[in-house]
């Protein structure tokens, strides 16, 4: 009876050390991933302020070139000055959204270390016997 208890005992300490570290494990990933969330999230802000203020910031200057560039010239070429600003500004345009569409099509994965992370404990729980 006593070896029965003992066996008994030492299957739910065994039980119990599993629990304690699954536990651990799933803390750890959690933990991971709220980093993550909380990078990502910083990182976005940042960016759209330094985003919302370049772009008004170029946009004020870019008016006001124009305008000094449309009187400069306003006696002779002004309908060419304006054609040749307004297809500058088009082609400027143009090529900001082809740029911003590639950055959003090849932005990284989210949550990639912790994928990578829940991914090497599966290799490692599954490679042992």
């Amino acid at each position: 009876m006593n070896d029965e208890t003992q066996v008994g005992k030492g299957l739910f300490d065994s039980l119990k050390i599993l629990a304690i570290s699954l536990v651990s494990i799933v803390h750890t990933r959690l933990a991971l991933l709220s980093t993550d969330l909380e990078e990502n999230r910083e990182r976005l802000v940042s960016l759209l302020v330094l985003i919302l203020s370049a772009l008004f910031c170029l946009g004020v200057g870019t008016v006001l070139l124009a305008i000094l560039i449309v009187v400069a010239f306003w006696d002779g070429y002004r309908l060419q000055v304006l054609a040749g600003l307004a297809g500058f500004f088009l082609a400027s345009g143009l090529l900001a959204w082809g740029i911003a569409f590639y950055k959003v099509k090849t932005r990284p994965r989210l949550f990639a270390a912790s994928l990578a992370e829940l991914t090497n404990d599966h290799q490692q729980m599954t490679s042992r016997p």
